[in-house]
């Protein structure tokens, strides 16, 4: 699983053009005005080796759409000995980014379970369109993360589930979490970090104005994010 899809996905979109895509696509929120994206990271110290270039790739990724006031993004990450971390909801793009780069990885255990009831329990109390979960493995019982992921999916909640590395277990899950949720899968490695920066443009985009703006987005853009539009197209 070295690499995406089996090939290239250049050349990777600017914060330019998504600025520029997003402005002239005028997408309107799914629900309540504004679109919400739990962005949840693994931080252990199994991606210790790509975690400041992924760090740096999102935070760029959500500045470009944030600076447009659409989106609000909260960051949730485990590591360490139970350490779970959730930040306020924000739009400030600024925040955000001193956010995800002043978290390190820290030894532990994952901790996706608390991560998709997390989730559950915002979406009940608001809509939440998008969870992103970056991670490389799992540690936990597959079905109950399995269950939580099918009841997201019936909140309306897709998984963008993003796989780093070659883990069998933890791809498996991934892919069955995206699946039960409606969500999408898709794989990235320690030399293709780069790739992150399209696959958390699309995220953002789907969570700000759902399956017709992601699909406009991907229009004439890489093999990878055609992919994301049909899992989403054929979601069960």
């Amino acid at each position: 699983m070295g690499r995406l899809m089996g090939r290239s996905l250049t050349p990777l979109s600017s914060s330019t053009e998504i600025d520029a895509f997003i402005e002239k696509a005028h997408m309107p929120a799914p629900s309540d005005s504004r679109g919400r994206l739990l962005f949840a990271l693994d931080a252990t110290a199994s991606r210790e080796a790509t975690w400041d270039h992924a760090c740096a790739l999102q935070a760029e990724m959500f500045a470009a759409i944030a600076r447009l006031g659409t989106l609000h993004v909260q960051l949730c990450y485990y590591r360490g000995f139970h350490d779970f971390h959730v930040s306020p909801w924000v739009r400030d793009t600024q925040a955000l980014a001193s956010q995800m780069c002043g978290v390190s990885c820290l030894g532990g255990h994952t901790q996706i379970e608390r991560v998709l009831r997390h989730a559950l329990a915002e979406t009940r109390q608001r809509p939440l369109q998008v969870v992103v979960l970056i991670g490389d493995c799992c540690e936990e019982a597959l079905d109950p993360l399995c269950e939580l992921a099918g009841e997201l999916g019936l909140q309306g909640t897709r998984i963008f589930a993003f796989h780093e590395g070659r883990d069998p277990t933890g791809e498996r899950l991934f892919r069955q979490l995206a699946r039960l949720s409606g969500g999408v899968f898709a794989p990235f490695d320690t030399a293709s970090a780069a790739r992150l920066r399209e696959l958390l443009a699309a995220a953002a985009v789907y969570a700000t104005g759902g399956l017709r703006a992601l699909e406009q987005f991907a229009t004439g853009k890489s093999d990878q994010l055609l992919q994301l539009t049909h899992q989403l197209r054929n979601a069960p």
